[in-house]
């Protein structure tokens, strides 16, 4: 069963504040809303070299603040069903207890990780020069769901962007703002289950950095060009979680490399696939005019461009803070390791992430594809 959560006020406020199940700090101003002091050409530069590939910049021009502040305000808890609310707590961070035993996701999502989460809303609107989507849409009224939607801050952006579209942002966890606009609602339920949606329903089906939470994708695509319109499109915004370089500069036993594959092993024993090829799955699925175009994330500050720059402060900072995150629940669970042999570990890949001469980066894959037939 579904469970809609419960607005306290259906106006929406310039300053989303978050339900995270207790007070807490939390932005006022989220990095997604900040104000990016590039030029047009520096950031149309950025999209551009993202995905043909990335200029180095000298090292002793390498800038490590991340201008990442915070401001404070307090935050109030929504009213959902109590076992939404049940969640489970392991080796000191928050998971998800909504149908725990059926659809096990492995990382936290307490308020440390949904603030990286929104941190990585910042990277990716930079990465993208603000682009939320690629598939071709038109600003009409449309019917859209966001699955996997965290804390739900593209779906709140995207309702903001598209005012006569009906949006749905779906998760595992009721953490989203309670305050949005009056064309979005969440929802807490596990996408990889029955849908009840109506057939021939949704315009737009939209992923982001969801790889590591779903477990069939065949199964997912399936469901999804069922409950498309014809002529409707599904779009998957998803990174591969292993590092890439170009120059030599990442030796093949760097702690990062070490770190990936341990974390991709680990889950493909919990049943995870962490590296699908989603665009073919997609074109097996059904949908037509698949496209996938692969960008360059850039680990750390090494790109000349000033744009990218930023972005590989913001994916820095984003992997080094969830490196607990990332790996508690996989290397525990999917490789027997205790938690304090995971905690020594991660020592070394926290020094190697701030190594200033590795240039690394990760693919982020955009693919979008068509549902058959016209309505």
């Amino acid at each position: 069963m579904a469970l809609e959560v419960a607005l306290a006020s259906s106006g929406h406020s310039a300053t989303p504040r978050r339900a995270s199940g207790g007070s807490k700090s939390d932005k006022s101003v989220s990095p997604a809303r900040q104000q990016l002091e590039y030029t047009a050409q520096e950031t149309a530069d950025a999209l551009d070299q993202a995905e043909q590939g990335i200029d180095v910049e000298s090292a002793e021009n390498f800038s490590d603040d991340d201008g990442y502040q915070t401001d404070s305000s307090e935050s109030d808890s929504v009213s959902l069903v109590s076992s939404a609310r049940n969640f489970i707590y392991e080796n000191g961070r928050r998971y998800h207890g909504y149908k725990r035993g059926e659809n096990d996701y492995s990382f936290p999502n307490d308020d440390r990780e949904q603030d990286r989460e929104d941190l990585k809303h910042a990277m990716f609107l930079l990465l993208f020069n603000k682009t939320l989507h690629f598939a071709p849409l038109e600003n009409q009224a449309m019917k859209v769901i966001d699955l996997g939607t965290g804390t739900g801050i593209w779906a709140l952006d995207f309702a903001d962007q598209y005012p006569l579209a009906d949006v749905l942002g779906v998760d595992l966890s009721p953490i989203q703002s309670e305050f949005v606009p009056p064309n979005l609602r969440y929802m807490v339920d596990d996408v990889e289950a029955e849908w009840l949606y109506p057939v021939n329903h949704f315009d737009y089906i939209h992923t982001r950095h969801t790889i590591q939470a779903f477990r069939n994708w065949p199964l997912l695509y399936s469901r999804a060009l069922q409950h498309l319109k014809p002529g409707a499109w599904m779009e998957c915004q998803e990174l591969t979680h292993y590092p890439e370089c170009d120059d030599g500069s990442m030796a093949p036993d760097n702690p990062i490399a070490q770190f990936w594959g341990y974390i991709i092993a680990a889950l493909s024993n919990l049943g995870v696939n962490l590296r699908p090829r989603l665009a073919d799955l997609m074109r097996d699925a059904g949908f037509i005019n698949v496209t996938e175009r692969i960008f360059y994330t850039p680990i750390g500050p090494w790109p000349k461009n000033r744009a990218l720059q930023k972005v590989g402060l913001y994916w820095r900072a984003v992997l080094v803070e969830g490196l607990e995150a990332i790996a508690l629940g996989p290397m525990t669970k999917g490789l027997g390791w205790r938690k304090e042999e995971v905690e020594v570990f991660l020592v070394g890949v926290r020094k190697a992430y701030l190594e200033k001469g590795t240039h690394t980066w990760m693919p982020f894959h955009v693919i979008y594809g068509q549902k058959p037939g016209y309505a």
